[in-house]
């Protein structure tokens, strides 16, 4: 495999993964609100998610996406709803600078895996870098194990500028602010996913 080709995949991956999206928006709010440590078990569950994602597509899934149109349809409706409402649970966070650790709400694994299937993002992704970098068995398994790394690192790095940024949010009022805005922008996106996907098809 020459060394153009491992730079494409290197930087299909950051792109993808480095540009700002529903996760990448939950893990700087979560950063700012929590810390990195407590940010990162999401930023894992996410990035093992796609992983599991990417690999699934590169063993034919995306195949099953083509024929089968209308039940993704559904789950990427199903999705943007889910993403509505870590939308909501942003925004109604509680914005207190002096709170106790069991009474933190912070992002869970589980929420950070399940939430890239449900991503639309994360499928467009996969199935693009499927399509682009599926030369041979050894360019599939390069390929995912370069997104792996740069997910991984993406993210982590989303999640750290989120708790450098704490300095500026450090009013309760600020981070209330902050919470309503990033979560609002969850719900709007999520919804024009929805309004795209139904005109898209419709």
């Amino acid at each position: 495999m020459s060394q153009t080709i491992f730079l494409a995949m290197f930087s299909f991956s950051l792109a993808m993964s480095i540009t700002p999206g529903p996760v990448n928006i939950m893990i700087v709010t979560s950063g700012i609100n929590h810390g990195f440590p407590k940010t990162f078990s999401f930023i894992s569950g996410a990035t093992i998610g796609f992983t599991l994602l990417l690999i699934l597509i590169a063993l034919g899934l995306s195949s099953i996406y083509e024929q089968y149109t209308d039940v993704f349809l559904i789950l990427e409706i199903f999705g943007a709803l889910f993403i509505c409402y870590m939308g909501y649970k942003i925004a109604n966070s509680k914005a207190s600078l002096e709170v106790k650790d069991e009474d933190l709400k912070y992002l869970k694994f589980h929420e950070g895996f399940l939430l890239q299937w449900l991503n639309p993002k994360a499928w467009i992704a996969s199935i693009s870098g499927v399509s682009m970098f599926s030369q041979s068995k050894t360019a599939l398994i390069v390929f995912v194990c370069i997104y792996f790394f740069v997910c991984y690192m993406s993210l982590s790095f989303w999640g750290v500028l989120g708790q450098k940024a704490t300095r500026f949010f450090s009013t309760n009022k600020r981070l209330q602010g902050f919470n309503i805005l990033m979560g609002s922008i969850l719900i709007f996106s999520a919804l024009s996913i929805i309004i795209t996907n139904f005109y898209t098809k419709y």
